[in-house]
This record gives structure tokens, C-alpha cells and sequence, in this order.
């Protein structure tokens, strides 16, 4: 249950499209001054370094980030993207990796609230650990639980300003894992209507996965849907050939963003002739 470790993973090609979405949110979010809420069901460490024995394993950041860096031209979206996450490099060099908490961190404004949830020990102790050395504003904005984040959310919801975004992304390893973020967003629903609900999903071969996406895409509520395949699914059946993002109540400006987005990383993220996307919307 406790095998997941982001930094494994940190800066690969799911991250690019997730982190990329979100930063595209919070700056939405940032147009309005009413303050919001960022809630986090698994917030992981927070931020990675790329130099680590973790991340140097399988050093999948070579064939997510660092596709992207020194590129011209870049789509929008993209671009914002890799200006948060030069945020944490300032020498220039890509040695950090800013999970969703940073980023979110770097975006808030003082009036503005980050809620984590790690349920990990060590992950929650790095988290907090890291928490400290940013220090002031971070530990003001900040509030960590070392709880799970499904059961978590119920009390989180509806945010005290009554705007909102939550970021669903557990690691699925446990196959419950699927039905827990679908009952997670039903239930922040009924609890938060007009909240934003941001969902990353695995592309695995693995039913319960294939059975959460055409379920989510039931949803009769406004929806934009991205999905980015970088290679064919692995003869064993194991593995990660892409990644999905579902978000609930997005930014008008979310699908038109994706539309110059999804074909760019379709093209220079992927590992075989397979590499594919999808994009599609409803509600809009």
C-alpha cells in the first residue's frame, strides 16, 4: 500500500500535462481578487529533487520536462508551465521538481488557503519538513494533514469563500483507488456544486481505469477531458502509457488552451509511433 513514491515519477510526462492544466487554473483563479481555496487529497512531498537517487532511477523527467526546456514556440500553456517551474531553478538548471503544492504555493495570495493531505508518514514528514524551510507566507497559507485525503475532503468542502479547487490524484496502485475518486467527487459535489474538481487518471491497462473515465465522462456537468498516450502498452500489461486530466467547473479558457496543446505534447513527448491524445468537453 505504501510503495508510491512520487519521485520516482517526478517531472514525466504525466506530470507535464497535470501541472500544466493546474498552473493554467490557478492563474484563472488569480483573475477574480475574492480568495479560493486549494485543497490536495495527496500532496506527496511537495517538491523533488531531480539529482536524487529516487528521481535518477528510472530518470523519467528525460522524457517528460526536459523535452520541453529550451524549446521555442512553445504553446501557452506550456510555457506558463515552464515559467513556474523556473521559478524553483533560479541558476537555470532544471535540478527541482515543483509537485502541485509548490506550485499552488507560488500562485496563492496572502488572502488565499492550501489545504494538504499525505497519509504517507515519511512523505507527510518531507512534506512538512520542506513546509518549514519555506517558512513565513508557506506556513500561513499551509495547513497539513497526515490523514487520508478521500475521507479528508468531506470536511474541507465547501470552502469557507465558496470558491474552490481540488486536486485528485492518488497513485492507484490500490485498485479501490478508482472508486474512492469517483465517490470523492459525487460527494464534493453534493458538498461544493460550483467547485472546481481537477482529477488525474492513469492510462494503464487495468479495467477499473477504463471504467472510471467512461464513468466521469457520464457526468452531466460542465467537464473538459485531455488525455496524452507517449507509447504503446507494454506486453506485459503493466506500466504507465499515458495520463489523463479530468477537470469539473474548468476555466472557460481551459479547452481552447489544450486545443494548440494536447497535438504539441502528442508529438514531442512520445516513445513510438503510438503516441496519441484525446480532448473532448461537455457543458461548455
Amino acid at each position: 500500500m505504501f510503495s508510491y513514491r512520487h519521485a520516482f515519477h517526478a517531472g514525466n510526462h504525466a506530470d507535464v500535462l497535470k501541472h500544466a492544466v493546474l498552473v493554467h487554473i490557478l492563474d484563472y483563479f488569480n483573475r477574480k481578487d475574492n480568495p479560493y481555496w486549494v485543497i490536495d487529497t495527496h500532496a506527496g512531498a511537495g517538491i523533488y529533487d531531480l539529482r536524487s537517487d529516487w528521481a535518477l532511477k528510472n530518470g523519467e523527467f528525460t522524457e517528460g520536462l526536459d523535452r520541453l526546456l529550451g524549446v521555442d514556440n512553445l504553446p501557452a500553456i506550456l510555457q506558463r508551465y515552464l515559467e513556474e517551474v523556473a521559478h524553483f531553478n533560479p541558476d537555470g538548471i532544471a535540478n527541482f521538481y515543483p509537485g502541485s503544492p509548490w506550485l499552488a504555493l507560488n500562485l496563492l495570495r496572502e488572502h488565499d488557503r492550501l489545504r494538504l493531505f499525505e497519509m504517507h508518514p515519511s512523505e507527510a514528514d518531507a512534506l512538512r519538513h520542506n513546509l518549514q524551510t519555506l517558512g513565513g507566507t508557506a506556513l500561513r497559507l499551509a495547513t497539513v494533514y497526515e490523514a487520508d485525503g478521500f475521507n479528508g475532503l468531506k470536511g474541507q468542502l465547501p470552502p469557507a469563500p465558496r470558491r474552490g479547487i481540488t486536486i485528485i490524484d492518488p497513485s492507484y496502485e490500490d485498485k479501490l483507488d478508482y472508486r474512492k475518486t469517483l465517490q470523492a467527487l459525487n460527494e464534493g459535489l453534493k458538498r461544493f456544486a460550483t467547485g472546481c474538481f481537477a482529477i488525474w487518471h492513469p492510462l494503464v491497462q487495468r479495467r477499473e481505469a477504463n471504467e472510471m473515465a467512461r464513468t466521469l465522462e457520464r457526468l452531466k456537468v460542465s467537464w473538459v477531458h485531455a488525455t496524452l498516450t507517449v507509447r504503446k502498452p507494454a506486453a506485459d500489461g503493466y506500466g504507465l502509457h499515458g495520463s489523463g486530466m479530468f477537470v469539473v467547473n474548468p476555466p472557460w479558457t481551459l479547452y481552447q488552451a489544450l486545443e494548440s496543446a494536447m497535438p504539441w505534447l502528442a508529438e514531442h513527448l512520445k516513445q513510438d509511433d503510438r503516441s496519441a491524445f484525446t480532448l473532448k468537453q461537455y457543458g461548455n
